[in-house]
């Protein structure tokens, strides 16, 4: 035995539970790692780990991982494979999972598993010990008859196969370099030996009973290599090949050497294709491109795309897919995926689909893609035309209140273990919920804040199980001074409501305003519309996001300069544009309206500056539909006459006055409809889209449609705003 030191394995290693394999020390072996334990061994171990120690670990055969890390572990196998991870890939199709490349390096057995979760560590006891044999005379002398023999078999094994394949003649050169005590398990990994077998050669810890195990396994396929070579005499060299090039392709990292072998194939039909493509005749350069494409199509993680995997999974060629957020699509280095989605929905080109693994032409025109998105500013406009649109507004505040009591509250009860005899939840809470402590066109932050209320009312009912148990005892209730106490009023009892805290809370629990402050806090949203036009240069638009419809505040000043207008509220170039076509129109106007600055010139910039505010200076803004809103803030100003205070407006304006329709208009008025307001100023093309907009919200608003400024302005004020004349001149009769 060699003089230097052997390597020693950690005495605590974690375990990697496998039941498709059987890894022997010195060979090689992928992996799929999607269990529970298994899993948290890759991300808590090998994924963060710094040291070469931390990615040792114990590989136990036979042994499946329980699906869950709930469940007890399985009956651990006594001997495993202490294993050295040389390679992790991750992925998330179809579902979470690794695979590992590991190598191995000796047997241990298990002598105490010191804990179970979040993946087994055991304390173990290293059988084999990793040391550098010299290939001296002395050493083969000590190995003994039995060796001999086995190297002798293992010889006559290989130089039956091609000599002239690379990966036959290392096999041949390692026969001579390596330890013979390493040759048993490298060769039962390398021939052709079911996982029963390569078991007992595992648990085969006595070096002599795993050459006497060995030997008939080398004879076996010795045997078959003679017999397959007596029945297909003509084609000894390609089948020579053939079995060459499948066992070779086990032989990876021995211990003491650095060099990368080829990886482990679990079948012959990649093998069965190299010897097709050999056959073939081809000429050279078709030949470099077949075995370019078969390594490229073979490599570990290579498959075939979302589509086509897709297609796969559900077994039919016309299914549903569903894009979701294709506003979000984003260009990187491996590519443009809004140009690959041309050819996917384009119906002139989608029966010719190609995916670039497969190579072949697959007919996508069975297919019916439904893609998702919140706005379509963002979609290419190319990928958009070949896109048939259908907008899907804001849902109402009547709409919000039937869906959070047929389906938001009764799930959110579920989640928390209540029933409507423990909590209720009138309309008018719920109304208090959507209008002061969301704003949104859907219900997702109204189903969050319903949870938070139910969460409340949870502890509030656990906290009163727990207390009533306490005093169904009666040492407790004496040692309390317990006294019995009369409930006069039966009904709901709110969760804010002052009671003896002695006693469990009456039950169902009524949710009011007041238990809404004190669960979910202060109104995050008032109805402020009143006081933020309490004075002069303020006018209410109406905004379109891609949450639904908002009000927009807009607002003026003005004070002595050089005649400077500034914007501010990060505005886009659309509105700012818009609001030079509104300052310019009243300038225009300005003596038809009696319009003056501060001096009394009707030169409404001469000697002033004016200031333009969009509040919400955090959200960008952009658009042509704050025209209008513009031209009355600012008509406000320069009249000094208060916009009503329920009147919100939309519209694009042009520089002659006129008032152009805009988009979005179902939005808006359910954004004005939720705010209070009364009257919604429209441009008259937009009459038709008024018949969108749900019966209950049109009686609540009056609508008035216009077509220029002029009558924007008549009904943005009380009175209207009509032309000045100036006194003391009379009409013509001319």
């Amino acid at each position: 035995m060699s003089s230097l030191s052997p390597i020693q394995i950690p005495s605590r290693l974690p375990l990697l539970l496998t039941h498709e394999g059987v890894l022997l020390p010195g060979s090689t072996m992928r992996t799929s790692v999607d269990s529970a334990r298994n899993l948290q061994l890759v991300r808590s171990r090998l994924l963060k780990g710094t040291s070469l120690q931390s990615t040792i670990l114990g590989v136990i055969p036979n042994t499946p991982d329980p699906a869950s890390d709930a469940q007890d572990l399985p009956p651990l196998h006594r001997i495993g494979t202490a294993a050295l991870a040389v390679q992790v890939v991750g992925s998330n199709w179809p579902k979470p999972h690794y695979t590992l490349l590991i190598t191995g390096l000796c047997r241990f057995q298990i002598v105490q598993v010191i804990k179970e979760k979040p993946y087994p560590v055991a304390k173990v006891e290293q059988l084999d010990w990793l040391e550098e044999f010299p290939n001296t005379c002395k050493t083969r002398e000590e190995l003994g008859e039995l060796s001999e023999q086995f190297y002798k078999y293992a010889v006559q094994l290989v130089e039956m196969l091609d000599m002239s394949v690379p990966a036959v003649a290392k096999l041949r050169r390692l026969l001579d370099s390596l330890p013979r005590e390493a040759l048993p398990d490298i060769l039962t990994s390398i021939i052709r030996t079911s996982n029963k077998e390569k078991l007992q050669i595992l648990d085969a810890v006595s070096l002599e009973e795993r050459f006497k195990m060995t030997i008939p396994l080398l004879v076996r396929q010795i045997e078959g290599l003679k017999l397959l070579q007596k029945t297909r005499k003509h084609k000894q060299d390609d089948d020579k090949r053939v079995i060459a090039i499948r066992p070779i392709r086990r032989i990876t990292h021995i211990p003491g050497t650095l060099e990368d072998e080829d990886e482990d194939e679990d079948n012959d039909d990649i093998v069965m294709l190299e010897k097709k493509i050999r056959t073939s005749s081809m000429p050279d350069q078709a030949h470099k491109v077949c075995v370019k494409e078969i390594k490229r199509r073979t490599y570990v993680g290579s498959m075939p795309g979302r589509i086509i995997n897709g297609l796969k999974t559900v077994g039919v060629n016309n299914p549903v897919f569903l894009l979701d957020e294709v506003d979000k699509l984003g260009k990187s280095l491996q590519g443009d995926p809004a140009a690959a989605l041309l050819e996917v929905l384009d119906p002139e080109q989608n029966h010719n689909f190609t995916d670039h693994y497969l190579n072949v032409a697959f007919d996508l025109s069975q297919v019916l893609f439904i893609a998702t998105a919140n706005t379509t500013a963002t979609i290419p406009p190319a990928l958009l035309d070949r896109m048939e649109i259908i907008q899907v507004p804001g849902y109402t505040q009547e709409e919000k209140i039937e869906i959070a009591h047929r389906h938001l509250i009764p799930k959110q009860l579920e989640q928390h273990g209540l029933t409507p005899q423990q909590i209720q939840i009138p309309q008018v809470t719920t109304l208090d919920i959507i209008t002061r402590y969301t704003r949104e066109a859907g219900v997702r932050s109204l189903d969050r804040k319903l949870g938070a209320i139910c969460r409340a009312v949870a502890v509030k009912v656990a906290e009163g199980q727990h207390r009533e148990a306490r005093l169904d005892r009666p040492d407790v209730a004496e040692g309390e001074g317990y006294r019995e106490h009369i409930v006069e009023d039966t009904k709901p009892e709110s969760i804010s409501d002052t009671t003896d805290l002695a006693l469990p809370p009456e039950m169902p629990i009524l949710i009011d305003f007041h238990a809404l402050k004190d669960i979910l806090g202060p109104p995050m949203y008032e109805m402020e519309v009143s006081e933020r036009l309490s004075q002069p240069g303020v006018a209410i638009g109406l905004a379109w996001t891609p949450l639904g419809g908002e009000i927009m505040f807009v607002e003026a000043s003005r004070m002595d300069g050089e005649g400077q207008l500034t914007l501010t509220g990060q505005l886009g170039d659309v509105m700012k544009e818009s609001a030079h076509l509104a300052i310019s129109w009243l300038r225009s106007n300005a003596k038809k309206y009696h319009l003056t600055n501060a001096s009394g010139s009707f030169d409404l910039l001469e000697n002033t500056d004016i200031h333009l505010h969009f509040p919400a200076g955090a959200v960008t803004k952009d658009g042509p539909s704050a025209g209008v809103t513009i031209a009355t803030c600012l008509a406000s100003l320069f009249s000094g006459r208060l916009v009503c205070s329920d009147v919100a407006m939309t519209g694009e304006i042009t520089l002659r006055g006129l008032v152009l329709p805009v988009g979005g208009i179902k939005d808006k008025v359910l954004a004005a409809h939720r705010a209070g307001l009364k009257r919604v100023i429209i441009p008259q093309r937009n009459e038709k889209d008024l018949e969108e907009i749900p019966g209950n919200v049109r009686q609540d608003l009056t609508f008035v449609t216009a077509t220029c400024l002029d009558e924007v302005l008549n009904a943005a004020f009380d009175g209207g705003f009509t032309v000045s004349t100036r006194p003391g001149l009379l009409n013509s009769k001319l």
